[in-house]
């Protein structure tokens, strides 16, 4: 169904083709029984391929990464689709436009997207009352971010702001400061400003846990676009504040293989096809240093279950999609989870995490 859909919602920019997409499906799930059938369609045979990490049961390791659900409108729809859980933002503790349009960009000839959003969002308190409409059918993530015009000197409190605020409704905490969108913001990921940064949330982390009474994981986001030495820092202070997991990768700044697309010179974050080379050499890299310790979310041009086993043979141990999702549909996740199922099957192992650790260990040989 998608496949004829598409080319109409193509036709318009990529952002008005969004709101039209959601538009349409909230037409869709007015009508009475839509979403059981939709249910049944994507999720119902979405095979089961359960794995633990950091302390959430997942029941697929296909999750949906930020960015197209900023203000938690569109949970049900979104679950319905099979995937193992969502995660929703990046939301800022005040709302704000983001940047002037246009500002995200196709290139459908490599599968890929530029954006430059600017955390775009309602803002937490809209955005928890949207969640918080719902019930709920599956995991969620949240991930924070900073207000643009809040001083970097000043990022941990509106870190602070948000973790607060998403802590009663998440099962985690996605911590967002590797978007290129937001002016300075990477400049969190330097040592010295990312070691006072994880020490200053751990530590609310801890006081939240006593004042709600359960334990909220908190995950690190990256950018792909950091060197060998900055991501042994990162590593090491994941470890040093005992993080729950680093989520590899966000969008690049760079452009691989796209010198001769003029939409690739817009300023913003790439994501898809290309992403996939250096988010997998970051995940490679970074669990060679945490060495299973912390665990890690993949993100970064996953179009099919064979890239979705790259990404876990390189270390990470649960995967997101994003773009993948706006060029092939919802029928995307069903397919990525029935072709691991299959490497599972194919493995002789008991289970998806036996088979993982098993075609990790090939992978390193």
């Amino acid at each position: 169904m998608y496949r004829l859909i598409r080319p109409f919602l193509f036709w318009f920019p990529a952002e008005t083709s969004h709101r039209i997409a959601f538009a349409l499906l909230g037409l869709i799930y007015h009508v009475p029984g839509a979403s059981r059938q939709m249910r049944h369609f994507y999720a119902c045979r979405t095979p089961a391929l359960p794995i633990t990490v950091m302390g959430l049961r997942f029941p697929n390791p296909v999750g949906l990464a930020a960015g197209l659900d900023k203000n938690a409108q569109h949970i049900r729809p979104l679950s319905d689709f099979g995937f193992g859980w969502l995660e929703l933002g990046t939301v800022t503790p005040r709302p704000q436009p983001g940047n002037p349009r246009p500002r995200l960009f196709r290139i459908p000839a490599r599968h890929a997207l530029v954006n430059r959003m600017g955390f775009n969002n309602v803002g937490s308190a809209t955005f928890l009352s949207n969640l918080t409409r719902h019930d709920i059918p599956c995991l969620i993530g949240i991930n924070i971010g900073k207000n643009k015009d809040t001083p970097l000197a000043q990022a941990a409190e509106d870190y602070l702001k948000g973790l607060r605020a998403a802590y009663p409704s998440a099962d985690y905490v996605a911590v967002n400061i590797s978007s290129p969108n937001t002016a300075g913001l990477r400049d969190l990921q330097n040592e010295e400003n990312l070691d006072e940064l994880l020490r200053t949330l751990k530590a609310e982390q801890s006081l939240l846990t006593k004042t709600h009474g359960r334990y909220v994981p908190i995950a690190l986001k990256i950018a792909p676009d950091v060197d060998e030495a900055q991501i042994a820092a990162i590593a090491g202070l994941v470890l040093k504040h005992k993080f729950d997991a680093v989520i590899a990768t966000n969008t690049t700044i760079t452009r691989p293989g796209l010198e001769n697309f003029p939409v690739a010179r817009e300023t913003g974050g790439l994501s898809g096809r290309p992403l996939k080379d250096p988010s997998t050499a970051v995940i490679r890299q970074l669990h060679a240093r945490l060495q299973g310790k912390v665990p890690i979310i993949g993100v970064g041009g996953i179009e099919n279950a064979d890239d979705a086993w790259e990404k876990l043979t390189a270390g990470a141990d649960l995967i997101q999609i994003y773009t993948a999702f706006i060029y092939q549909g919802p029928g995307i996740v069903q397919e990525i989870v029935r072709g691991l199922e299959e490497r599972v099957q194919m493995s002789g192992c008991r289970d998806f995490p036996e088979a993982v650790a098993k075609g990790r260990g090939r992978a390193t040989k």
